[in-house]
């Protein structure tokens, strides 16, 4: 790990070996996921760099952090990141595809995320690992809501971070699953601006749907309030 890490303000990433780097997603994801003040097991799928687990082993204290990632190095980079952390000892993760990943799991978990890739139709990169992490070949939205459904407790909430046209898609189909968007936070870069992202929250239980939406610039250019208000406890900047 010669590289320069992304330094956070109580954990490191090294990030040499991932496709996909430390982005505005993932720290929105880690920042955001979980109504609860404390969760028991807590699952990422698709690990990347491991940052937002690390984000959530220390937002939520007592959580055991597990994570399944379908590329090695990416894998062992995350494991590397997770190992020179401050919560190695609740932190573990799995290399392989989350179909084999749930095929084998006899738990079920509080908490689960994921930043899925989405494109479809995509031309894609010549680059396999870029290709692994942002197209859906190998995780449809229909194989990542079976395998949540089958593994996450009934009390339990899967959080996850899509543009708004692919969480439309990927609501309608978890419907059809009995598999309900309780919670939506509409992110857009500034006020009137375009939307960004859309980060929602799905459990087994219908409830009654809440939604907000917040911006990640104020009128001036500079960071909103909100989201410096959500990254303060992570981000060296604020």
């Amino acid at each position: 790990m010669a590289s320069k890490p992304f330094r956070f303000k109580q954990f490191d990433i090294h990030q040499d070996k991932c496709a996909m780097k430390v982005g505005t997603d993932g720290v929105l994801l880690g920042a955001l996921a979980g109504e609860r003040a404390s969760f028991g097991k807590v699952l990422e799928i698709g690990l990347g760099t491991g940052v937002v687990s690390l984000m959530l082993a220390q937002r939520f204290e007592q959580a055991e952090i597990d994570g399944v990632e379908i590329d090695q190095e990416t894998w062992q980079q995350a494991v590397e990141n997770a190992k020179i952390s401050p919560w190695a000892d609740r932190i573990n993760f799995w290399f392989g595809d989350f179909k084999g990943f749930t095929s084998d799991r006899n738990e079920k978990y509080d908490l689960i995320v994921s930043n899925p890739p989405y494109f479809s139709n995509h031309l894609k990169s010549p680059n396999l690992k870029r290709n692994l992490a942002i197209h859906n070949d190998s995780l449809p939205f229909e194989d990542l809501i079976k395998g949540v459904c089958t593994i996450l407790a009934n009390h339990g909430e899967f959080w996850l971070i899509l543009p708004e046209y692919e969480m439309k898609i990927f609501e309608a189909l978890a419907e059809k699953s009995q598999f309900f968007n309780c919670k939506t936070i509409i992110i857009k870069n500034k006020n009137k601006g375009r939307l960004f992202r859309n980060v929602s929250c799905f459990t087994k239980n219908k409830k009654e749907y809440s939604e907000i939406e917040v911006y990640i610039k104020d009128e001036n250019g500079e960071y909103s309030e909100w989201y410096r208000n959500i990254l303060i406890p992570f981000l060296i900047i604020f």
